[in-house]
């Protein structure tokens, strides 16, 4: 066959799904009180009064329009990401939530997570969120430290985030706690001493995080003096142990969980699983029966709230190429400490696993993974050279 022939064939191959992923939804709310120095999501401070019930209208405006796509399909969770959910009044979530329920087939044991920050204007709304139907709270804590709370830009600080956290117990029996590691000048045991904190409320779930640096913010025009890399090593491997003797399983690069408080949205995104976005930026990986589409919605609030009211809040979409799919699967499934079964790859890329048993085959002889007929699981290793493992599966021409 020559090269021409090969290439066309497999620009016209197509993946192609018995059953659909399980679905998720998705829902960005783009505000913030403050931008963060190292955040580089798609978030916008304050400047007066948000337009809440506008932007409820064009989120609920954005569903319908969306429905065609996913007609039928029962959602199994959904996630209020931002920017910072919690400057919305419960009032609004509740509509938010009412809509979709009006909508879509909600699974009746959703799991619905609203990420909130700890200052006490925020704190105040819990109980509303829990009544409007929340029933997961992420609370973005990153330090108790008020020296470095001051250098990440946090609004709030320590005494206001042990607060915020017995609110969060209070009124939801399943919550995240957010921590970062690798802070502007901080010790092994400054680190340890915010897990320690963290620990003494027992979160059914932490997400702990490396401080990386990342374009376009405000870090990365003004570099911090951050840790040496042998020393944030350090901080990684003792907080990895600590939280292990504390029952916590490390299931995922940067996720501990209590035995079932898993994050069941996150794993759904991990084990490549299908996700409506609407709201200003928010992303979407949708299947059908022979291709995976990838839709990107307007950035700024402003246009997205135009866009959104007349019937146009999409930025791109675009069909995922035939050979990035295998790719695609593997930069999230790989983030599993426990790996992926083999027979997830056929469900959920559409592919068969002759399609990457070349990189596969590399991966093990490098030593970055471990197989057999039934699971693909990365090695201590592979997980700590993640990127390195990630690029075996990259097509040749992408590889670095």
């Amino acid at each position: 066959m020559s090269i021409a022939v090969a290439v066309k064939s497999l620009n016209e191959a197509r993946p192609d799904f018995k059953v659909l992923p399980p679905l998720s939804l998705y829902i960005h709310i783009p505000w913030c009180v403050r931008k963060c120095p190292y955040c580089d999501f798609n978030s916008h401070e304050i400047r007066g009064a948000i337009p809440e019930a506008s932007y409820v209208d064009a989120l609920v405006a954005d569903l319908e329009a969306a429905l065609p796509l996913i007609w039928g399909r029962k959602v199994y969770t959904v996630f209020f990401g931002g920017g910072t959910p919690s400057v919305f009044s419960a009032s609004g979530i509740e509509r938010i939530l009412a809509a979709i329920r009006a909508r879509v087939p909600l699974a009746a044991d959703a799991e619905i997570t609203l990420e909130a920050n700890p200052g006490t204007a925020e704190a105040e709304k819990f109980r509303g969120f829990r009544t409007a139907g929340v029933n997961r709270l992420s609370l973005g804590i990153q330090s108790f430290d008020p020296r470095h709370l001051k250098a990440l830009g946090r609004i709030h600080d320590g005494s206001e985030a042990r607060a915020a956290i017995e609110i969060a117990r209070a009124n939801f029996d399943n919550f995240n706690l957010d921590l970062m590691y690798g802070l502007p000048q901080q010790s092994v045991d400054e680190a340890l001493a915010d897990i320690e904190t963290a620990l003494s409320f027992a979160p059914p779930h932490l997400s702990v995080y490396h401080l990386t640096i990342e374009p376009n913010t405000y870090f990365y025009r003004h570099p911090p003096m951050l840790p040496a890399d042998d020393s944030t090593a350090q901080m990684q491997q003792a907080i990895e142990r600590r939280l292990a003797n504390a029952g916590y399983w490390h299931y995922e690069t940067s996720a501990f969980a209590q035995p079932g408080k898993q994050s069941r949205h996150n794993l759904n995104y991990w084990t490549f699983g299908d996700y409506l976005g609407i709201g200003a930026g928010a992303h979407s990986k949708l299947s059908f029966a022979d291709r995976i589409v990838r839709q990107v919605r307007r950035k700024q609030p402003k246009q997205y709230l135009e866009g959104a009211a007349a019937g146009n809040a999409m930025q791109e979409q675009y069909d995922v190429a035939y050979g990035d799919i295998g790719f695609e699967f593997m930069m999230n499934a790989l983030r599993l400490g426990s790996g992926f079964p083999v027979v997830l790859f056929e469900e959920r890329s559409g592919l068969p696993l002759t399609a990457v048993l070349k990189p596969l085959e590399e991966a093990e002889r490098r030593g970055l993974i471990t197989r057999d007929h039934q699971r693909v699981a990365p090695t201590g290793l592979g997980r700590r050279f993640l990127n390195d493992l990630l690029q075996i599966f990259l097509p040749e021409e992408q590889r670095i």
